[in-house]
């Protein structure tokens, strides 16, 4: 009886665990962290602070205003989880649409370039998989995995253990039951290749 109540505690504290890793790496959240990382530690590339606020508001502002919003309007709220989620999504794509917009008009440094295109290629070949194929990608992974190779690429270093953060997420979605392995490694394999050909892209086109 002592060992169940031990297993129990011991689940309910995984899944905690798991819930809390979540929400702190939504897309919008992890795109804070990195543009952060990248502003702080990259200045050649990110260190304007004019183009690292309008990234802030175009990849984390604008996306997290889904969330809020969803739970405001009662027929919004009423769609539950997939209508979040689809909220979510294009609040995310007119946010990097929006970047890639304000970066050419602004004559963004070529680091902003390469984050935004890499953040608007993902989305939409993530798009593309999960609409028009209907194949399930995992969209979290996809705002993880892309964005944390890309600040390693640019930081080097120690900065590339931060691509353990990966398997964390897998586990912590699939411990949820969000997803499945399948979809994570989906998901994050779109934002992996995008953000690699991005960064060679903008390397041959130096």
């Amino acid at each position: 009886m002592q060992m169940k109540k031990h297993s129990e505690a011991l689940d309910r504290l995984s899944l905690a665990a798991a819930k809390t890793i979540g929400y702190i790496t939504v897309a919008p959240v992890v795109a804070f962290g990195v543009l952060t990382m990248l502003f702080l530690g990259a200045q050649k590339q990110f260190g304007n602070l004019t183009h690292y606020i309008l990234a802030l508001i175009n990849l984390t502002l604008l996306p997290l205003l889904a969330y809020p919003i969803q739970l405001l309007i009662p027929r919004l709220r009423a769609g539950g989880r997939a209508v979040q989620r689809k909220m979510a999504f294009v609040a995310a794509v007119i946010g990097y649409t929006l970047g890639i917009i304000s970066a050419a008009l602004l004559h963004a440094p070529k680091g902003f370039w390469t984050l935004y295109i890499a953040y608007f290629s993902s989305g939409a070949v993530l798009s593309f998989i999960n609409k028009a194929l209907k194949i399930k990608a995992s969209g979290h992974a996809c705002g993880v995995a892309g964005p944390i190779l890309l600040c390693a690429w640019y930081l080097g270093g120690m900065y590339f253990l931060l691509l353990l953060l990966i398997p964390i997420v897998f586990w912590a979605r699939i411990r949820q039951g969000r997803h499945t392995l399948r979809e994570l490694l989906l998901g994050a394999s779109v934002s992996s290749v995008c953000t690699c050909a991005t960064l060679l892209a903008a390397e041959l086109a130096h």
